[in-house]
């Protein structure tokens, strides 16, 4: 669940509703403040970026007796649901519902502004007065639509690639920026800084990759979204953190060409080729031995048959609820993070984990079922 944006925040949005994230039909989405007024004093005479760091910076003074061995890690928020993302695919209201394609979120005048100059830059000023707009409704799919079909489709056309290169390269700008402070601010307290990636893997299998363009990935059949992401956070020293880990392609709906398993391995290759450190979670609660298999294997990076000294550098397994601590899926998640911790280099077999991790969950078992008591209150 996210942490919704300050009331002081809000109040400014209402003077100026442009602060907030926009698409074409004029709906405002206010998961985070537009990226387009990252350098802007418009909140109260203080930039945003300015105001992240203050942020960053209170916590690290509050928490500085933790950080570097209780708190080893930070991940830094980039965007809605802390993700390094557009809010294209908003659920809130039934807005968007899985496997659309989303929208585009730059109509907001402070994107637009930096579009018009983009445009008059490319010598192309007709380009710069609005996004495409043939790119259909949050819950078309990319064959409805003129700009995303695969024949002749905008997305693939000198304005298409003009566009979707701007709209692409403020995403990076926008994490470059808040790397930036948070690099200098957490500079030797000992953590470590990571960045959220979503893991958008519907339509996947198609030309466009809709999702993804209008999520901010500049990803398609014919280019690669991921590595100049991961280019940039190595730059600043950090952590590529990926989703959907746990997946399978088959277990996701083929119509809509979902391809979690290829996508994970794009950006583990991308990840290699910029030598930046790759963490993973699992997308959806699971607590089965198929799904932890799957984790255990993307988890190896052993995409390309070459990876042979290369792991992922954490996971982080969510989540914790009353289900996992079901007497069956808390031996089954002890034993597969015994697995975890051997590394990929173990060839056990599950049956031979679960008898070791017999002990400790027999032992565990009053502090499991209260805290599967605890977490139902």
């Amino acid at each position: 669940m996210g942490i919704p944006l300050p009331k002081w925040v809000t109040g400014e949005i209402e003077k100026d509703p442009d602060l907030a994230y926009t698409d074409q039909w004029g709906r405002r989405n206010y998961e985070y403040l537009s990226l387009g007024c990252d350098t802007l004093p418009v909140l109260k005479g203080r930039t945003p970026v300015q105001c992240y760091a203050d942020f960053m910076r209170a916590f690290r003074d509050n928490f500085k007796h933790l950080l570097g061995d209780t708190i080893v890690e930070i991940q830094v928020g980039m965007g809605p649901a802390g993700e390094l993302r557009y809010p294209s695919y908003p659920e809130a209201n039934g807005t968007w519902k899985f496997p659309g394609i989303g929208a585009f979120q730059c109509y907001d005048k402070y994107m637009l502004s930096s579009l018009k100059a983009a445009a008059e830059a490319a010598g192309k000023p007709e380009w710069g007065s609005t996004g495409p707009t043939d790119a259909g409704h949050y819950n078309n799919w990319p064959e409805d639509t003129p700009f995303f079909k695969k024949e002749g489709g905008g997305w693939n056309t000198p304005y298409g690639e003009f566009f979707l290169t701007w709209y692409s390269q403020m995403l990076l700008e926008h994490g470059a920026r808040i790397l930036s402070s948070a690099t200098s601010i957490f500079d030797g307290a000992g953590v470590k800084i990571s960045v959220k990636v979503a893991g958008i893997h519907w339509h996947y299998g198609t030309r466009s990759h809709a999702p993804e363009l209008t999520a901010g990935y500049y990803n398609t059949r014919f280019r690669d979204g991921y590595l100049p992401i991961a280019q940039m956070l190595a730059r600043h020293g950090a952590i590529f953190n990926f989703t959907c880990i746990e997946m399978r392609d088959h277990e996701q709906p083929q119509d809509a060409l979902c391809a979690p398993e290829k996508l994970v391995k794009q950006v583990a290759l991308a990840t290699g080729a910029a030598q930046v450190p790759l963490a993973g979670e699992n997308a959806l609660p699971r607590y089965d031995e198929y799904a932890h298999e799957q984790i255990l294997r993307a988890s190896s990076l052993n995409v390309d048959g070459s990876a042979v000294d290369r792991e992922m550098c954490a996971f982080t397994y969510l989540r914790m609820n009353p289900s996992l601590f079901h007497p069956d899926n808390w031996r089954r998640f002890v034993a597969f993070v015994k697995k975890m911790n051997e590394g990929k280099g173990a060839r056990r077999c599950w049956e031979e984990v679960e008898r070791e991790a017999e002990q400790f969950v027999h032992v565990t078992q009053p502090f499991i079922q209260e805290a599967a008591v605890a977490l139902m209150h």
